[in-house]
């Protein structure tokens, strides 16, 4: 769609991040499951933040890192979420603004808060996100605007979005309304966790078409289809007709899957792995990046893990460096 005001117009649940290290006892002594997401009410978030001690304040949440880092890339990125009209809600906005990325959701005017996320991260590099949704679960299908979906080519869609009952309205209409404009829609799995609460839905997505692209990394997979074996999985998401699967593996890269081809692609090498908060948001920036932009998908493969190394070797779930600037450097142009 050559016309499109955005290149790829994310949804999700705009979340700021407060993040801090600590050690595998301290993820014992709270009782949380190590890499897992769970979701917390508010009384849980204070206890929770009081217990963290010295932490990093970012904007986050998932779809909103990945629409960064289609900024970065050079790539045009719209975000719809939901704040509120309080401190952490325009610290959210003007950081995800400041990106270049266009953020119109209007704000809640009262009700909970913006949204927050406790990442733990333990010295292994792995986060554990304690997630108190607030504000998102305020998202509603009156949040779509109609011509911004329509002007989009790709539309991009969280899994935890499923989370707030009022967004799956909002999910499926951004969806039917890409399609009918002949646009592609994309959905990340986000969480194993995730999945196995909304499993049979993700399924009924995927095989009535509401989707037409996949995110997910080994484990989403694994739940998915109900199975440890690898290859079993990988076979079932080939099955699924018309779909584009794209399944990330850590260090061990990536699979890109159609009915037709599997590819395998390297992950890039790191010096540190200091923090894996949004390797997965930042995999898919570059994927669509280079999806949007008409590369092969062996190429929108490197750039997903371009970005990805590049976010897990600082704090923070989103590129401290121009993405677009360290993809000339690898030989890898999104010029069409």
């Amino acid at each position: 769609m050559p016309n499109t005001r955005f290149d790829v117009l994310c949804l999700g649940n705009a979340i700021v991040d407060i993040i801090a290290p600590v050690e595998d006892a301290f993820l014992i002594k709270q009782q949380v499951a190590k890499g897992a997401m769970i979701l917390i009410d508010e009384p849980r978030a204070e206890d929770l933040y009081g217990a963290m001690g010295p932490a990093t304040v970012i904007s986050g949440g998932s779809a909103a890192n990945t629409a960064v880092g289609l900024a970065s890339f050079g790539v045009r990125a719209g975000y719809v979420g939901k704040v509120r009209t309080d401190d952490v809600g325009a610290l959210f906005t003007n950081d995800l603004r400041a990106t270049g990325v266009t953020f119109d959701t209007a704000p809640a005017q009262d009700g909970p808060a913006t949204a927050r996320s406790f990442i733990l991260v333990t010295p292994d590099g792995q986060r554990t996100m304690n997630t108190y949704l607030g504000a998102c679960q305020n998202l509603t299908e009156a949040d779509i605007d109609d011509a911004a979906v329509q002007a989009s080519g790709i539309v991009y869609l969280e899994g935890y979005l499923w989370d707030p009952a009022a967004a799956k309205t909002a999910f499926l209409k951004a969806a039917g309304i890409a399609h009918a404009n002949g646009s592609r829609v994309a959905l990340t799995l986000s969480d194993s966790f995730c999945v196995d609460r909304y499993r049979s839905e993700f399924l009924d997505l995927i095989r009535t078409k509401v989707v037409d692209i996949v995110f997910a990394n080994e484990s989403e997979l694994h739940a998915l289809y109900q199975t440890s074996d690898f290859q079993a999985a990988l076979s079932a998401l080939r099955e699924e007709d018309g779909l584009l699967g794209v399944i990330t593996k850590g260090a061990e890269g990536s699979v890109i899957v159609t009915q037709d081809e599997t590819l395998a692609v390297d992950a890039f090498p790191i010096e540190t792995l200091v923090d894996s908060t949004g390797a997965g948001d930042l995999f898919a920036a570059g994927f669509l990046a280079g999806l949007a932009k008409d590369k092969h998908l062996r190429t929108c493969a490197r750039l997903g893990a371009l970005a990805a190394a590049e976010v897990i070797q600082h704090i923070g779930a989103r590129p401290a460096t121009s993405l677009a600037v360290l993809a000339s450097q690898n030989g890898l142009t999104l010029d069409r």
